[in-house]
């Protein structure tokens, strides 16, 4: 990048101590108590942004490849997506009420099974808990991880306190223990083992003549909990999509504000000096790649017809626009601070040499930042003003 300006001295060393703005001690602040609003303002919508970054970020991580789901939040009608989530989490309630009642159906006529079970003629050694102390079976749980017999499971089925089983299925597993378990312990010859092998041949017969409806209900519960899921991903979606729509209408809001204070920092600005014009060249041969394609941009910015992104870029300083300038000037200042140079150069007074420290560093960000929101405000105003 070459730079030039007309009216410089080149032996003039002295540096400008005069300050870029000139302004009443009530009304520096007044605008120093406008820039801390936009901060904290600023602050708290960052927070927002990165509320809804973390929600799509998430939705991203549990749907990798499900592209119909994709597609189904896409299609689905403008009033589905507003659903609220307050709504969806009432009508999943009602949903697992009502598929409690169907299990406690299934379960009731599961009953009839077992009892036709229990009443059988062979059902009499599977009544109760298995006594190991009278009859002498010392190893019985060395050989039965879990004893089940018919008197547990009827406790468990008619248990009022919410202990009791939840799905059918349970019930089954069980019932099927007690036999297995019989047959387990007694050698296959043993009229134990017989019985027990009898009656679970004898339930299997009966448990088919259930297992389909249990499918059935499966299945439904599996479809409700799916559309449920979907419906409850659309309600968030629309609740963070009202988010954005109003964040953004907030960011509008600050741009319009930001606006307003370059245009008070643009009216109060003094013309630059030769001196300072000459010292801001010699700083911004001083920045980082980067920086100096942030600092090109800036002069884009306000002035149309110059190209920042051209391989070989010439910067007339005579050129620019007081407003330009000092937006340059503030820009370089805080650009060399953060990269630990000295920023007397871009004609400020820093004597005193100090290294910068992270929060001093942290704040020069943030005041490039809002220069830079103060920069594309300018030039999103100059395109309607063209338009």
């Amino acid at each position: 990048m070459r730079w030039w300006s007309s009216g410089v001295d080149g032996n003039k060393a002295l540096m400008e101590t005069a300050p870029p703005i000139s302004m009443a001690e009530n009304e520096t602040d007044t605008f120093n108590h406008q820039i801390d609003e936009v901060l904290v303002q600023v602050n708290r919508l960052e927070q927002r942004v990165h509320e809804i970054e973390q929600f799509y970020s998430n939705s991203r991580k549990k749907q990798p490849n499900n592209s119909r789901g994709s597609s189904i939040l896409k299609d689905k009608d403008k009033e589905r997506n507003n659903a609220s989530i307050k709504k969806q989490q009432k009508d999943a309630a009602q949903r697992e009420t009502a598929a409690a009642k169907r299990m406690q159906e299934l379960m009731r006529q599961f009953g009839t099974i077992f009892r036709q079970i229990t009443q059988h003629k062979w059902a009499w050694p599977f009544m109760e808990p298995v006594d190991v102390e009278r009859l002498g079976l010392h190893d019985y749980y060395e050989i039965i991880e879990k004893p089940m017999d018919f008197g547990t499971i009827k406790k468990q089925m008619e248990a009022k306190d919410g202990g009791g089983y939840k799905h059918v299925r349970e019930i089954c597993a069980d019932l099927r223990l007690v036999f297995k378990n019989a047959m387990k312990y007694n050698d296959e010859r043993d009229d134990i083992h017989v019985m027990a092998k009898s009656l679970l041949e004898k339930f299997e017969e009966k448990w088919l003549l259930l297992l389909p409806k249990v499918v059935e209900e499966e299945n439904r519960l599996e479809a409700e909990e799916a559309e449920a899921k979907l419906n409850m991903q659309l309600a968030q979606e629309a609740a963070y999509a009202k988010m954005a729509k109003d964040l953004s209408n907030e960011l509008y809001e600050v741009d319009m504000h930001l606006e307003e204070l370059r245009e008070l920092v643009v009216q109060k600005c003094r013309k630059m000096s030769t001196e300072e014009k000459r010292q801001l060249g010699t700083a911004l041969t001083r920045l980082s790649a980067e920086d100096l394609s942030k600092a090109l941009e800036i002069v884009a910015q306000g002035n149309s017809g110059f190209e920042a992104a051209a391989e070989e870029v010439d910067l007339n300083i005579d050129a620019q626009s007081e407003s330009t300038l000092w937006r340059l000037k503030f820009f370089v200042k805080d650009a060399l601070q953060a990269q630990g140079k000295p920023s007397a150069s871009t004609g400020g007074n820093n004597s005193n040499k100090e290294k910068p420290n992270n929060s001093n560093i942290n704040n020069a960000k943030r005041k490039r930042d809002i220069c830079n929101a103060l920069a594309k405000t300018a030039k999103k105003k100059s395109k309607k003003l063209a338009s």
